[in-house]
Formats: C-alpha cells, sequence, structure tokens
C-alpha cells in the first residue's frame, strides 16, 4: 500500500506519524507495517529505536517524509530501509 499524503500512521507503541510527503513503499516499525490511525494500532512492531516529537524524518532515497506528532519506541523504516533524522532547514538572517 503506497504511503499518502496526509495521512496519520500509527506503530505497536501509540508513536504516531504524518505523512509529508509520500511514495509508493510502506512505513514499518522493524518489519512490521504501520497501520492508518482509523484502522488501530497493529499487533507486534519491534520498538527498537525512538521517535520525538516535532521531530522530521525521510528515507535515505528522500522518497518519504513523516512529521512526528506523538512520541514513541519504534524503529522506522521504509520498505527495510531505516529512516534517518532530518537537520532543520537554515533560514537567512532578516538583518
Amino acid at each position: 500500500m503506497p504511503t499518502q499524503v496526509g495521512k496519520r500512521y500509527v506503530a505497536a507503541s501509540g508513536a504516531e506519524l504524518i505523512v509529508t510527503k509520500g511514495g509508493d513503499g510502506t512505513l514499518q516499525d522493524g518489519a512490521t507495517p504501520l497501520n492508518i490511525k482509523e484502522d488501530g494500532p497493529p499487533a507486534g512492531g519491534s520498538g527498537n529505536g525512538e521517535v520525538q516529537l516535532g521531530k522530521r524524518y525521510a528515507a535515505g532515497d528522500g522518497a518519504v517524509e513523516v512529521l512526528c506528532i506523538k512520541p514513541g519506541k519504534v524503529e522506522l523504516n521504509y520498505d527495510g530501509t531505516p529512516m534517518a533524522l532530518m537537520q532543520p532547514k537554515v533560514l537567512p538572517s532578516a538583518d
């Protein structure tokens, strides 16, 4: 199932993510796919990592980006590849 922009995904730990840039792959907690919030949390999940509130995460190839709206323990992957914390964009000063 493609990852849809604007949809909320939930992990077994209760962590919630909203997709800001979608793609054709699947968001996963370890090897367990994340569910759309309306479907409820999935059974299982690794919970080896942790996502932080308000932080953005991106797939290695940049195909998908998510924003954490509820923190929790989740090993965030996109099609089996770990997602990395994005660095904030530096804006020019308004001198």
